[in-house]
């Protein structure tokens, strides 16, 4: 068991360098290719959004890079660790400095909100005392800016604080990536904006890298540093916001209209 002050064994890049490296990335369902030679690159403190249509693969490209799905073909790589090739006890070292706020927030709706933000704690090998749980996890919500809910149930939380609750649960660990899966879907714009408040708020006090999933133009418009246009599987385009905003191309043109 690792306590909290000892390191990880995971390579850790400096800044500015690839936290995430993709390429020739395949992955298809039966006779669907959703994923076709697809790669990126993800820099340390960097935001990068991934753009597509509805059901055009960004979910499953997501889950590939935390080794929920296993690619066709093709190298991932975080932290410096190839993933499709990891055992699981790697591979759950290098989940625990990567954080996934789910598109469905993925609460348990039978725990407190207290219990939900205990139990990545308690699944990895991190060994923490009861006092540092409980600080932790106030930490967490004060980011969030819902300390009072911590003995609520998720069924008591609108639809907002339940995703607030969710990113909470992803900071708990501290992750030095965040995977973030649609994270303004289903939400009223006011509450989308909120979190897209707290995804910045998020890098600038942790530094983290983000890899963004999202066909929110706001959400898109507000955090990326970088976007990717999927489109037909591969990485159709790539530049930041103000340039694909003015590009001519239809493939492009589409999302920006």
């Amino acid at each position: 068991m690792l306590t909290l002050q000892q390191h990880i064994p995971v390579k850790t890049p400096t800044a500015g360098q690839p936290v995430i490296t993709i390429s020739h990335l395949n992955k298809s369902f039966g006779k669907n290719a959703v994923l076709k030679d697809f790669a990126l690159t993800l820099n340390r403190g960097e935001h990068l959004v991934i753009l597509g249509k509805s059901g055009s693969g960004k979910s499953v490209l997501i889950k590939c890079i935390i080794g929920l799905l296993q690619p066709d073909s093709g190298s991932i790589e975080v932290l410096g660790e190839e993933i499709t090739t990891l055992e699981h006890d790697a591979l759950d070292q290098v989940r625990a400095k990567v954080g996934f706020l789910f598109q469905s927030n993925a609460l348990y709706d039978s725990m407190t909100v207290r219990q939900n933000l205990e139990f990545p704690l308690r699944r990895h090998w991190i060994q923490v005392t009861q006092l540092e749980v409980d600080h932790m996890v106030q930490e967490a919500l004060e980011d969030v800016g819902l300390a009072h809910t911590i003995d609520m149930m998720p069924a008591e939380l609108s639809g907002g604080m339940q995703k607030r609750i969710a990113l909470a649960r992803t900071l708990i660990l501290r992750p030095e990536i965040i995977l973030y899966d649609e994270p303004t879907a289903g939400l009223d714009p006011i509450t989308g904006r909120e979190i897209i408040d707290l995804i910045m708020q998020v890098r600038q006090k942790y530094g983290s890298s983000a890899l963004i999933i999202s066909h929110d133009m706001n959400c898109v418009r507000l955090t990326a540093d970088k976007v990717i246009v999927l489109f037909e599987g591969r990485p159709y385009a790539t530049g930041n916001y103000a340039t694909l905003e003015r590009s001519e191309d239809p493939g492009v043109k589409q999302f920006f209209q």
